[in-house]
């Protein structure tokens, strides 16, 4: 058995970046409020640990204690900050005018999704597995994939200026 300062390391450099980029698109690329909310969620981890029951793997426990933090952080400071996605994560980093120009309005339209919307498609956008995303979000894989078709979907109209 792993001692809990083992295992809080090999969580923290397993979860660390994909954890950083989710709280980074809950704020807008804000890195200063996402450092500090990674931070909370760390230490809500490291407080926590011993509460795993291994129902879920360690990233889905770590990305809902992420969510959780976020969404808690977002009702306190509710008008200073929207929450969006990060250019970087779905830039080139060189990419032109036109590029960076469409980047700000699907950020915009992310923005505008609710909640549980906004969690699922930065989910996808990180690549995560939809069991993954469904244990996450307690959707089942079905209507979660449903429910992805009708974001993608909306987004689309939404960068496309259709309504």
């Amino acid at each position: 058995m792993k001692n809990k300062e083992q295992f809080f390391n090999e969580i923290f450099e397993i979860c660390y970046p994909k954890v950083y980029r989710l709280c980074l698109g809950y704020f807008k690329g804000d890195t200063t409020v996402a450092e500090d909310v990674v931070q909370e969620v760390f230490i809500r981890v490291w407080l926590h640990m011993d509460t795993f029951r291994e129902e879920s793997t360690i990233t889905t426990w770590v990305y809902r204690i992420t969510v959780n933090t976020c969404l808690m952080e977002l009702r306190k400071n509710k008008p200073a900050t929207t929450p969006a996605i990060p250019s970087q994560i779905v830039s080139e980093p060189q990419a032109d005018d036109n590029e960076q120009e469409r980047i700000v309005m699907l950020n915009n339209c992310i923005s505008q999704l609710e909640p549980v919307n906004k969690l699922i498609i930065l989910l996808v956008l990180e690549n995560t597995a939809y069991t993954e995303i469904a244990s996450i979000t307690g959707l089942n894989e079905t209507a979660l994939r449903v429910r992805i078709h009708r974001i993608k979907k909306r987004l689309t109209k939404c960068v496309t200026h259709e309504s």
